[in-house]
């Protein structure tokens, strides 16, 4: 690998390196010139003239970096694919989507009619500008419904995030695996985000029965890997809250309760939990700007660059030179004096016998 400079983190790697032996034939043109022979027999008494010693050693040079970009563009020049460390302020944050079909409800628990907002296009909308706000986070997006949904990795690309965001207000499915989602949530962090801010958030308008050998793997992952933890209610309207005990007589299960109760279980699992319940889009924006108040602290991280092929460059640099020869040979003029046919004389100012 060859740093292109010392400043950038970009290199050049070659796939196939063997090509490279053909830079030997190199120094040809610089040796010997290929001119064409003159036939004015007093050429040789022309005094030296500079411009065309000049233009000699032009002609020389773009031969030999046509000849090297050529080379270089037949090795398979790549930039790019190794790994860079950069630091900042913020969180490695990962957001955990709800897309069942009820985040595609109103607020007021009912299809939208163009004028409220369905409770996935209000939560869009706010993430999205959490994102925006915060460019130095690496974030990691992974949703649930059915089933649990690995979106993006964890990543400094604010495109991709956005795109992955974007995505929350297409149709949801009908049911609400929140479990299995945690569980691939907390699997999006890693050992080198150790020592510094991690933070999940759920952002879901209500729950499911979590299963005990999930909650059992819940237990183990979060104890193996500490976070902030926030669940984003987006409470429907006239819904009950998560604090809300059951009336006298109501029955109190996982079954009957299931906000109430994965509240319950979430303030088990050892780790600095909280719960952020919004009835209205302004709600919402509050309990987002709270944990942007909350998720600021410095971070280091790796990241391995793409890999970005670099012949096109080779080749167009190779076309430049080869363009600055050939029109040096349509430069080239032949002089005939009156009544000798076409006997060539002085082919160009800038030749030798």
């Amino acid at each position: 690998m060859i740093p292109l400079h010392p400043a950038l983190p970009l290199s050049l790697t070659l796939d196939h390196p063997w090509v490279l032996l053909l830079l030997v034939l190199l120094p040809v043109p610089l040796l010997r010139w290929p001119y064409r022979a003159s036939d004015h027999p007093a050429l040789d008494q022309v005094p030296p003239d500079g411009l065309s010693r000049l233009v000699d050693l032009g002609l020389r040079t773009a031969g030999f970096c046509a000849g090297a970009c050529l080379i270089l563009a037949l090795a398979g020049p790549v930039g790019g694919g190794q790994t860079v460390t950069r630091q900042g302020t913020g969180a490695n944050i990962v957001l955990l989507l709800d897309r069942s079909s009820s985040m595609d409800n109103s607020f007021a628990d009912q299809q939208p009619d163009g004028r409220e907002e369905a409770k996935s296009a209000t939560a869009k909308r706010l993430l999205l500008d959490f994102v925006n706000r915060r460019p130095r986070d690496r974030i990691g997006v992974a949703a649930f419904s059915t089933a649990p949904l690995r979106i993006l990795p964890m990543t400094d690309h604010r495109d991709a995030v956005r795109a992955a965001i974007s995505a929350m207000d297409r149709p949801g499915l009908a049911y609400t695996d929140v479990g299995r989602g945690l569980a691939l949530a907390i699997g999006l962090f890693d050992e080198r985000t150790a020592g510094e801010s991690r933070a999940l958030i759920l952002v879901s308008d209500g729950a499911g029965v979590i299963e005990r050998e999930v909650q059992a793997m819940l237990r183990s992952a979060f104890a193996r890997m500490p976070v902030n933890l926030y669940w984003l209610f987006i409470r429907s309207r006239g819904s009950n809250g998560l604090q809300d005990a059951p009336a006298d007589g109501t029955a109190d299960t996982p079954q009957t309760r299931p906000e109430r109760h994965l509240h319950l279980f979430l303030q088990t699992l050892g780790v600095p939990y909280r719960a952020l319940e919004a009835q209205s889009p302004q709600a919402v924006a509050d309990a987002i700007a709270e944990i942007d108040r909350l998720e600021a602290k410095p971070i280091t991280y790796r990241e391995m660059l793409p890999r970005r092929d670099l012949a096109p460059l080779f080749y167009r640099l190779a076309a430049v030179f080869t363009g600055l020869l050939l029109l040096a040979a349509l430069a080239e003029r032949t002089l005939v004096p009156a009544g000798a046919g076409r006997l060539p004389l002085v082919r160009s100012r800038w030749e030798r016998r």
